[in-house]
C-alpha cells in the first residue's frame, strides 16, 4: 500500500490543522510574519528557500485564511488574519520547546512584554504583571550566545537589534 501524501483520512483537527501548518518551512514563514517580514523577496532571503516552494506555502496560507496578501506601494506584502495570529502561542512553544529538546549553535531569541519591559516566561507569561500579552505587545531580541549561523540579510540584520513583533522591517 503506498504512503498517503496527506491526511485527508485522519479524522481529527489536528491532522486538518497539519494539512493547512504542517509543511516544511511553513512554520518558519509564519514565524518571520510575526518578526514583520512581509515581502516575498524578504522571505525568501532570510529562509533560503526555493521560490517555488515559497510561493506552494504562500498560497496555502492564503487560501486558508492564514494570511492575506495586500498591495502596499507597489509590493505584494503578506501579512497575518486573526486565524494566523492565533497560531502565535503554538509557534512560541516550538521555539522554547527547540531551546530546551535540541541542540545548535543558535542564541536563543528573548521576548519581553512591551508595555512593562519584562521578559516573558518560558509559557509566554510575563512574570512582572501577570498577563500572556499577544505578539503586537512584544519586542524580540537576541539572547546570549554566538550565533556560529549568522545569516548577512536584511532580516537577520534587523532582528539583531531589539525589534517590536509584526512591525514591518524596514526597508
Amino acid at each position: 500500500m503506498a504512503l498517503g501524501t496527506g491526511y485527508d483520512q485522519q479524522g481529527c483537527y489536528l491532522a486538518r490543522a497539519l494539512e493547512v501548518v504542517g509543511e516544511r518551512w511553513t512554520l518558519l514563514i509564519l514565524r518571520d510574519c510575526f518578526y514583520g517580514v512581509r515581502r516575498f523577496t524578504d522571505l525568501r532571503e532570510h529562509l533560503d528557500i526555493s521560490r517555488a516552494v515559497l510561493t506552494a506555502r504562500l498560497e496555502t496560507l492564503l487560501d486558508a485564511g492564514v494570511l492575506t496578501r495586500e498591495d502596499r506601494d507597489g509590493h505584494p506584502e503578506y501579512l497575518l488574519t486573526d486565524a494566523g495570529h492565533a497560531l502565535w502561542p503554538t509557534i512560541f512553544t516550538l521555539s522554547k520547546w527547540g531551546e530546551q529538546y535540541t541542540t545548535g549553535p543558535h542564541p536563543t531569541r528573548v521576548f519581553s512584554h512591551a508595555a512593562c519591559g519584562t521578559d516573558l516566561d518560558d509559557h509566554g507569561h510575563c512574570p512582572a504583571c501577570g498577563h500572556t500579552p499577544p505578539p503586537a505587545d512584544l519586542i524580540v531580541r537576541p539572547g546570549t550566545g554566538r550565533n556560529a549561523m549568522r545569516r548577512d540579510d536584511r532580516v537577520a540584520s534587523a532582528l539583531d537589534r531589539p525589534h517590536r513583533m509584526l512591525t514591518p522591517i524596514e526597508h
